[in-house]
């Protein structure tokens, strides 16, 4: 027999089992709803937000130590609208404190009508100065002091916010800024580097980013693990050396009335960049006035970013492939009777006077700068298989792979090319018809004042990261020619130039070295009367330390690169060898006989 009120019991039953599968259910449907997904974010979001940290970017310094970019505190100036009392001081105060602000447009955005519902934000200025920031607090203090003795709440500058934020900083404004580029930190999230040193290394400069949670609740805030910087560089640049390229550089150009001009001093043993003076300057605290200073498809650094023609200094290379391959040597001879060579019986290849030398050895038409004698050493002589393969050797052609971002190249025309003629071969031999960087020409050197090791340029010296030093070590690139050639015309360039009495001789020091004057071609051919004049030197010749490579662009005091590029090459390595510490070569060698 069934118990008292079992079907009572039973319905009950079945009523909270339903009831509870309906609450299970519910539960489920609710949390898997798109509504119950933005409720739960907007719960998370009450309780705590997740931030991705950056961390700080990484410091660029010299050689030495010198720091020629960092990070510096800039504020970010805003307004928080609920908590605005009297829109005249504040518009007043920021607007005579900061020149983009103005009182009108100030006063209008402080006197917004306020919401309960919503805590509106706006951003006044960004990177407001620790100087402008001390001002505005200085001016908080006499403003609360003076509510204080009249009992009012104006004057106030309640309401108005400032917030600390890294800028990035370069303490020697102009100073190396075609090595350093720039970093565009107005971007924020996207800020990244832009050129040089700082677009070439972004990703190790910036770090690691992390995300963080951060509660709301003090209770169950967590101590946050240090965040480590991004990875700071010492670079080759010397910062002496760089100061005086570019005060030597400025000086060339307004002697010379040129357009602008590059100089560069490279170690050749390491390949490392000592200096590297390039026009037009830049502070790159001042980033966003770049199209200004760098109009049109100005390069930023013409070192590396601009190929010209440049002319007798590339005639080092065709005598380097000539006396390497064994084609001529210190004897072979050419006789320049009527001052002119003709290519294919076609085209005519001139002297730069347009006079005849007569006979000379090797060593005389580098000293003459002999285009016709260079013309036949690569159209009799070396021929065109081999003398392209030896200008390729020497990295022409091709980017040399300095660690700095813009590097330009322009590729050579070769015979197996359609458009490539005799002629070419011709003009080539004393650099002219082929396009070369500053850069391309100061590694190709490298491998003459280096004992035939070719090394690859580069401007970063160690990187500094999580307490470690990494060092780059120097590598070579190739060896185009031996030792003993790379001696032979050393030598041969030595006493060419003082054979010449040079105006790039420097009392004391022997020197190997070669003149450049390179036309300009323009639409209708060589026309123009403005030229590249350039020079490239290195020495002391028995144990080079140093590479020097000036190249002023259209000079108008005088076309040719004997008088012009000369002479700054004289005066860089006058102070060069100060800088470096190099004693004259009868005190060194004294010195080197006595130990």
């Amino acid at each position: 027999m069934k118990p008292p009120f079992y079907t009572r019991y039973i319905i009950v039953a079945a009523v909270c089992l339903i009831l509870g599968a309906a609450i299970v259910i519910q539960m489920v449907r609710i949390n898997y709803n798109t509504y119950a997904q933005e409720l739960i974010v907007k719960a998370q979001d009450y309780q705590g937000v997740t931030k991705t940290i950056y961390p700080e970017r990484g410091t660029i310094y010299d050689r030495s130590g010198h720091v020629l970019a960092t990070n510096q505190i800039g504020y970010e100036l805003g307004l928080e609208l609920k908590s605005v009392i009297d829109p005249e001081s504040i518009a007043f105060a920021t607007a005579n404190l900061l020149e983009d602000l103005n009182y009108a447009d100030i006063y209008a955005i402080a006197s917004t009508e306020k919401r309960e519902i919503e805590n509106r934000y706006y951003v006044l200025s960004s990177y407001v100065s620790k100087e402008k920031i001390d001002e505005l607090e200085r001016l908080n203090e006499n403003y609360a002091q003076r509510r204080a003795e009249t009992e009012s709440t104006k004057p106030s500058l309640q309401g108005l916010v400032w917030t600390p934020m890294q800028q990035r900083a370069y303490p020697e404004a102009e100073l190396a800024a075609n090595v350093l580029g720039f970093y565009n930190y107005f971007s924020r999230e996207t800020a990244q580097g832009v050129y040089g040193v700082e677009e070439a290394y972004n990703r190790l400069l910036t770090g690691k980013s992390q995300e963080v949670y951060l509660a709301n609740d003090p209770y169950l805030v967590e101590v946050q693990e240090n965040i480590e910087p991004g990875a700071s560089l010492v670079l080759t640049i010397d910062r002496e050396i760089q100061a005086m390229l570019e005060e030597t550089l400025t000086e060339a150009i307004e002697w010379s009335d040129a357009e602008g001009g590059t100089i560069i001093v490279a170690d050749p043993e390491t390949g490392e960049i000592l200096g590297m003076a390039s026009t037009p300057y830049f502070d790159p605290n001042r980033y966003w006035e770049y199209q200004e200073t760098f109009p049109g498809i100005t390069p930023y650094n013409r070192a590396i970013g601009t190929a010209y023609e440049p002319g007798s200094v590339f005639k080092v290379i065709t005598m380097a492939a000539a006396l390497d391959s064994g084609v001529a040597d210190l004897e072979t001879t050419y006789t320049d009777s009527t001052g002119v060579f003709w290519v294919a019986d076609s085209w005519p290849i001139y002297n730069w006077d347009g006079g005849a030398w007569g006979e000379q050895d090797m060593t005389g038409c580098m000293q003459y700068s002999l285009n016709v004698c260079l013309a036949h050493i690569a159209i009799d002589l070396l021929k065109p298989d081999l003398f392209y393969q030896y200008v390729q050797s020497f990295g022409f052609g091709r980017s040399t792979g300095i660690d700095l971002a813009g590097e330009a190249n322009y590729p050579l025309r070769l015979p197996q090319n359609n458009q490539w003629v005799e002629l070419d071969l011709a003009t080539n031999s004393f650099g002219q018809g082929i396009a070369v960087t500053p850069i391309q020409m100061v590694t190709a050197i490298t491998a003459i004042a280096n004992d035939g090791r070719m090394m690859t340029p580069h401007v970063v010296r160690s990187v500094m990261s999580n307490g470690q030093q990494y060092n780059v070590r120097p590598q070579v690139i190739n060896s185009p020619i031996s030792a003993e050639t790379a001696q032979t015309l050393t030598e041969m360039l030595r006493i060419a130039l003082e054979e010449e009495a040079s105006n790039a001789l420097v009392s004391g020091y022997s020197l190997a070295g070669k003149t450049g004057t390179g036309e300009i071609p323009t639409e209708f051919g060589y026309t123009s009367e403005l030229t590249n004049t350039s020079f490239v030197g290195w020495g002391p010749t028995d144990d080079p330390k140093f590479v020097v490579y000036v190249w002023l662009e259209k000079p108008t005091i005088s076309k040719w690169g004997s008088e012009v590029a000369a002479p700054v090459f004289k005066d860089v390595v006058e102070k060069l060898v100060v800088l470096m510490n190099i004693p004259p070569d009868d005190i060194r060698m004294g010195l080197t006989n006595n130990e």
